[in-house]
């Protein structure tokens, strides 16, 4: 018998599983849970428990799980470790400077030009970045996250970085420490409004594949990106066995790295994922026991966009409770699929209701990249809730 569980899950993968009122970061919860119902596969969704060590916790515990240790999983967890990694390793990314005391910081940004990017060390949810566009702005980051605590204990120490200009790229690949993987390359969108302004977020959208991904640029990320931060991890004692993400800048043909995740990233799976021919379920289990070198990955020869439905206010204060209409055209045809994210279900109700910023996420699939675009918006076009907002642009640059 296969059986399906999610913790703490919401009111759209409740169709497909059964949702346990357990948080992701309740390791003992989870654990206790895992081992009363014999499950024989858990799959870590967040970067949170993974940095919190869920991983050592299940494997001292002899219980299967896919994900990295909380050792390798600092490569999302702690930027600073990313960012020495990558120089030790000779990974192409981006100059940059870690602080904790706010003077020096401040005259670091007195000697570097504008455009300069501050990040906050820790996890933040995607939303520690700053791409300021002048030196002021740049300041106002600083303080806000080393004076301020704007992001709490993850932005008490901070990373100062030039800004990459060109195009970005988002690879992931499925590891078990020794043999890497790759995903279909995608392309996300990570700024709220059209045309890449506004504030960061946690990603208004993707597509894939990405047509930036050619054969000889995938070769080039495997061999000068994936392959030394796996060996560089496997020399420090902390093999990596997951999915390891590699957020990418491209310019004048060459990668660099902006940032690396330790988990499939949002929304590029839900792009990504669909297209995936190959059983995922057997592909985990395969990174698992260490056998992905016996392993075959086929893809579908289709496209997919996702476009993600927002509530108001986000990536800033929201509110939460307004029901959701539209919701049943999911699943009534292949070419659509919608993933429930911040969605709950009413108390009161029994109507499906937001429960977060990114409420939605609505992928379209196609034969090819335009196909796949106007199906996504017309998903898009039949959801409505009050105060939905959501960009009318992605994948705009596949067509430029």
């Amino acid at each position: 018998m296969t059986k399906l569980y999610c913790a703490p899950g919401n009111a759209g993968i409740a169709a497909l599983a059964e949702c346990v009122p357990l948080a992701a970061a309740d390791i003992s919860g989870l654990r206790a849970f895992v081992q009363e119902q014999s499950i024989d596969l858990t799959v870590v969704g967040p970067e949170g428990p993974l940095a919190a060590g869920i991983v050592d916790d299940f494997r001292k515990h002899k219980l299967r799980i896919f994900g990295p240790h909380k050792a390798a999983a600092r490569i999302e967890s702690s930027k600073a470790f990313s960012k020495d990694l990558m120089v030790r390793l000779g990974i192409p990314t981006a100059e940059s400077k870690t602080f904790t005391a706010v003077a020096a910081a401040l005259d670091y940004l007195e000697r570097r030009e504008a455009p300069i990017v501050v990040k906050a060390d820790g996890l933040a949810q995607g939303k520690g970045v700053v791409i300021a566009r002048s030196r002021a702005e740049a300041r106002d980051a600083v303080l806000a996250m080393l004076e301020g605590r704007a992001f709490g204990e993850a932005g008490s120490r901070i990373v100062i970085e030039e800004f990459l200009d060109g195009e970005e790229m988002t690879v992931m690949a499925f590891t078990d420490g020794k043999t890497v993987i790759p995903m279909i390359p995608a392309q996300d969108h990570k700024r709220l409004r059209d045309g890449d302004t506004g504030p960061n977020t946690g990603g208004m959208g993707a597509y894939a594949p990405a047509p930036l991904g050619t054969g000889k640029m995938m070769e080039r990320v495997r061999r000068n990106i994936l392959e030394p931060a796996l060996e560089g991890l496997s020399q420090l004692g902390s093999p990596f066995q997951g999915v390891l993400y590699a957020g990418l800048m491209v310019s004048d043909g060459e990668p660099r790295v902006l940032e690396f995740n330790a988990r499939l990233g949002d929304p590029e799976t839900q792009v990504v994922l669909p297209l995936l021919k190959t059983d995922l379920v057997e592909l985990l289990l395969t990174a698992t026991e260490h056998r992905l070198d016996q392993a075959t990955v086929e893809w579908h020869g289709r496209a997919a966009v996702c476009v993600v439905v927002a509530a108001e206010g986000y990536p800033g204060a929201i509110q939460t409770g307004t029901p959701i209409h539209g919701l049943e055209q999911e699943g009534s045809e292949d070419d659509l699929m919608i993933f429930h994210a911040g969605t709950a279900r009413s108390s009161s109700s029994d109507a499906i209701v937001t429960a977060g910023g990114r409420v939605l996420g609505i992928t379209g699939i196609g034969e090819d990249l335009a196909a796949a675009r106007t199906r996504a918006y017309a998903g898009v076009k039949g959801i409505q809730f009050e105060g939905m907002q959501y960009r009318n642009d992605i994948g705009s640059r596949a067509f430029a």
